[in-house]
């Protein structure tokens, strides 16, 4: 006898449909699973056998056959166990599969026949709506995560006995996604922040449009602090964002039973990290740190104490906004288009621009230190700023500094603004604005192209940087809903630019 049913695996972010084929037949008991699958599929064969008996069932003494069509496709994880179990349960009860040849099945079984959640369901959602299928049953758990497709029926199950109702006939218990509301905000807020007004200006105009920021100051002075109310001024995802950011999570197994991610995400590894960790990898190859962040924030704390490898591995990231992760049996791509957001000491001492404490390091030991963010990566870096320890008059201040909602209000503005302008194009933000943009939108005053070409000439900027001064000249416009770019807004960019601030 020989049933068919469909699954589905993850390949990068992308699910694919895998058919299930059993064949159960005369001779000796055997249990073979072909069709490249790895260790976890293999042990599935006892995962099964048990919870079909323990879930009060009879298992087949047969020549059992299972075979993961296409077979040249490498599979892994335990979400083959659902289909595998029901199509042995349809042989024994003697019922036809028929009602559930039209679902994608996936479920981890447990040994009493609880189905537990897998990684991967919107992939496997999002394929099994391309492919036509009616729905997709998936654990309880996950069922939240793959109603994000509306396209498809999802149908949750707790146990294996559920199943064996859908087979009998029983109308299957349909999952429907009921909050839908703007999640609470969880992020710090600026208005706890007293002093830094350039800093927060720069990290304005970076939410804004999407640029990667270097904060560089004396230890204490508040790098730290600022970054981590970053999250707060942004805007939430996109539809298509939320889709993509949550394909991402759900490979990773990140989500613990919530729906689409709707706040931006902010990643903040710590420097001990290995190159795997950061861009990603592993067999299968797994999502990295860059690709957790993806559509968010990437905060690298003590820049240049991380490793120079881990580190060089931003720059294609950086620029093509996706890392191509290359293995002997697959090579996969992963979406990789965040906000770097870095912070650093100017010295090893760290007091260099600091009003207060004077810097005890030598020449030499300064550029040895700061050399260790290699000119490349620099160069993609589009905002940098200094950020002093806080005076005591705004220290004693009484009262906070502005609202991250106010702050954040006009960041939406800003965006808005640049939404339109990209309407059709496959971003939605300055930073990311391809060379043919630039020279349509990033219109100049008279008196802006003289300041630009003069500081292009005197400060030596690169092609590169060229375009990055561009692109923030840009966002300071749309803060200040201006058409054409003008000479402050070219001045502003000209004071962020990185090479300027090192040489302060």
């Amino acid at each position: 006898m020989l049933s068919i049913l469909k699954s589905g695996a993850v390949s990068g972010i992308s699910g694919f449909i895998i058919e299930v084929e059993v064949d159960i037949a005369r001779g000796m008991p055997a249990f073979t699973i072909v069709g490249l699958p790895d260790t976890a599929i293999k042990e599935s064969r006892e995962r099964v056998r048990t919870a079909v008996i323990n879930s009060g069932h009879t298992f087949p003494q047969s020549r059992l056959t299972i075979n993961l069509s296409p077979a040249s496709i490498p599979k892994e994880g335990a979400g083959f166990d659902l289909p595998i179990a029901v199509a042995l349960m349809a042989h024994v009860n003697e019922l036809a599969i028929d009602p559930l040849k039209e679902h994608l099945i996936v479920g981890e079984l447990g040994l009493n026949g609880e189905v537990k959640p897998v990684p991967g369901i919107l992939p496997l959602a999002i394929a099994a709506r391309d492919h036509g299928l009616k729905g997709i049953i998936v654990p309880e758990k996950n069922a939240r995560e793959a109603a994000a497709i509306s396209a498809v029926e999802v149908v949750p199950v707790s146990h294996l006995n559920e199943i064996l109702d859908l087979l009998h006939g029983a109308a299957p218990r349909r999952f429907v996604a009921s909050d839908t509301s703007e999640p609470p905000r969880r992020h710090p807020d600026f208005s706890d922040v007293k002093g830094h007004e350039q800093a927060k200006r720069a990290i304005e105009v970076a939410a804004a449009g999407g640029h990667n920021l270097l904060m560089i100051g004396s230890p204490g002075s508040g790098k730290t602090m600022l970054a981590r109310r970053i999250p707060s001024v942004l805007p939430l995802l996109e539809e298509e964002e939320r889709i993509e950011t949550t394909k991402i999570f759900s490979v990773a197994g990140l989500l613990t039973g919530e729906g689409l991610v709707i706040e931006r995400p902010f990643r903040s590894p710590h420097h001990t990290l290995s190159d795997v960790a950061l861009a990603g990898g592993g067999v299968p190859p797994r999502p990295g740190e860059i690709s957790l962040a993806h559509n968010g924030v990437l905060f690298l704390d003590e820049f240049p104490e991380f490793k120079k490898n881990a580190l060089e591995v931003l720059r294609q990231p950086l620029e093509d906004g996706e890392i191509t992760i290359s293995r002997a049996v697959q090579t996969v791509k992963f979406p990789s288009s965040f906000m770097l957001v870095a912070s650093m000491n100017p010295c090893p001492c760290g007091y260099l621009f600091d009003r207060k404490h004077p810097c005890t390091c030598t020449p030499l030991a300064i550029q040895k230190y700061q050399h260790k963010i290699s000119g490349p990566l620099l160069d993609r870096i589009d905002i940098a700023v200094i950020v002093n320890s806080v005076p005591y008059e705004d220290l004693r201040r009484k009262g906070g500094g502005e609202s991250s909602a106010a702050i954040r209000e006009r960041v939406e503005k800003g965006r808005a603004i640049q939404r339109e302008r990209f309407r059709g194009r496959p971003y939605f933000v300055n930073a990311r604005m391809a060379p043919s943009d630039i020279e349509k939108f990033c219109v100049l005053t008279t008196a802006a192209e003289g300041l630009l070409k003069a500081a292009i000439e005197k400060m030596g900027i690169s092609t590169r940087g060229y375009a990055k001064l561009l692109k923030v000249s840009r966002t300071i416009a749309d803060l200040a809903a201006a058409e054409k770019i003008d000479t402050p807004h070219i001045a502003e960019a000209i004071q962020y630019y990185n090479r300027s601030v090192f040489n302060q």
